[in-house]
């Protein structure tokens, strides 16, 4: 029997020849990250087990950006103990505010994240980097100590769900609204400790930002993670970006699934994700009138260049409804950039839209554009649970940037067509 993409990662970071799921491994792994919300915890604990150096100053990363800049004294203080810790450590990849992203947009735009990496990081959205064909999974902040101060893990192997998507895409479809449709179809716990592995002709026409979209999410479906079989596409966008070498997997053909799901991506509406589960999944045109608050662009699911111009598409020439906010989140300095070069600020900013530096911010209620009770807000953002954007009675509806940005003109949730003819 063979073995999956997940299972011949975890195979090779084992020193074995094969794994199968059920085994309980020690792996080496690639990176260890942590934010400023996790890793003075992992920090803490390093000490506290009796270490002094970390395993590789150059595979363990810290990237202060969930409530960064700092939002007040308490996350201020949180980012001093980081800073310290990485300057004491000599650590390669302390990336501050001002040179720094939102970190599951940040790592892999930097190369510091490949193809074949067993990635570990103290953020359940990790999962980010199977866009790329790694393992990568997100754990607690005592295991991110251990990892930063032995270089392994323990792990479970998982057993491997196989996603195949089928057919082309609608406009204004992309990779959220496969995530959230199939988010929808098998629940938040539908995947719950399995690999999610993403294929099919619709897969392979998806571009990156997709790609990372709905890996981002996989955690959603209780996922241990969500891969991709790396191909062209990633072979492009990891060209001129990864110095240290990299591993190209493909899953066997006689490899075994727990299950195998299709879908027919030519009859997926953009999908809406509605309060409070990322699984309460409906076609944006089965609501109606549902007023909106706030719209927020960004994140580590939606917040990159290509989120960014399909919203500013959207915008252009067009005002945001009174009385709503909208707000726009590059998610790295580099795609600031590039989204400055090429007018797309602009077009927010005359749209009356604010932009902010890249933050995790609003996405977990920390910082800048926090809801009041009552308040409704339509999000690129990857969580709608209760409070989670701020007050307990608030609301989230989790969506694409087209409805986003649609729905901030509108001031009501809306198909993209409704503004814009393509």
């Amino acid at each position: 029997m063979g073995m999956t993409i997940t299972e011949k990662i975890l195979a090779a970071h084992a020193g074995v020849e094969k794994v199968a799921p059920g085994e309980i491994i020690n792996a080496q792994v690639d990176v260890a990250l942590g934010n400023d919300i996790t890793a003075p915890l992992a920090i803490k604990a390093f000490g506290e087990m009796g270490a002094n150096k970390v395993f590789d100053k150059d595979k363990v990363i810290l990237v202060p950006d969930h409530f960064t800049p700092n939002k007040d004294i308490q996350s201020a203080e949180q980012c001093r103990l980081m800073r310290e810790f990485a300057q004491e450590q000599d650590l390669t990849h302390y990336l501050e505010v001002g040179r720094m992203g939102i970190e599951h947009a940040l790592l892999p735009e930097m190369g510091l994240v490949g193809p074949g990496y067993l990635v570990i990081g103290a953020d359940s959205h990790t999962c980010t980097y199977g866009a790329l064909g790694a393992f990568a999974t997100g754990v607690g902040s005592t295991d991110l100590a251990a990892a930063m101060a032995a270089g392994e893990i323990w792990l479970r192997v998982p057993e491997t769900i196989k996603f195949i998507y089928r057919g082309d895409c609608q406009p204004w479809v992309g990779g959220k609204d496969l995530i959230l449709y199939t988010i929808g179809a098998i629940g938040v716990d539908g995947a719950l400790y399995q690999a999610m592995e993403f294929t099919g002709e619709a897969i392979s026409a998806l571009e990156m930002s997709g790609r990372f979209t709905m890996a981002n999410m996989a955690i959603e479906a209780g996922g241990k993670n969500g891969i991709f079989p790396p191909d062209e596409i990633t072979l492009e966008y990891i060209r001129g970006r990864i110095k240290n070498g990299y591993t190209l997997y493909q899953g066997d053909e006689d490899a075994s699934y727990a299950e195998i799901k299709e879908f027919d991506v030519s009859a997926i509406d953009p999908q809406v994700a509605c309060p409070s589960s990322p699984a309460n999944v409906q076609g944006v045109r089965e609501l109606t009138g549902v007023a909106i608050d706030q719209a927020v662009i960004g994140s580590c699911t939606n917040g990159r260049l290509d989120d960014l111009r399909i919203a500013a598409h959207i915008l252009k020439g067009k005002k945001v409804a009174p009385y709503v906010r909208l707000i726009v989140i590059p998610a790295t300095q580099e795609i600031y950039l590039q989204a400055l070069r090429e007018g797309l600020l602009e077009i927010f900013v005359q749209a009356g839209g604010a932009v902010s530096t890249p933050t995790c911010g609003p996405c977990l209620g920390g910082h800048m554009g926090v809801l009041g009770a009552g308040e409704v807000a339509i999000a690129t953002t990857n969580r709608n649970f209760v409070g989670r954007m701020g007050h307990p009675t608030s609301q989230v509806y989790l969506a694409n940037p087209a409805v986003a940005a649609a729905s901030a003109i509108k001031g009501k949730i809306v198909h993209p067509e409704e503004v814009v003819d393509k």
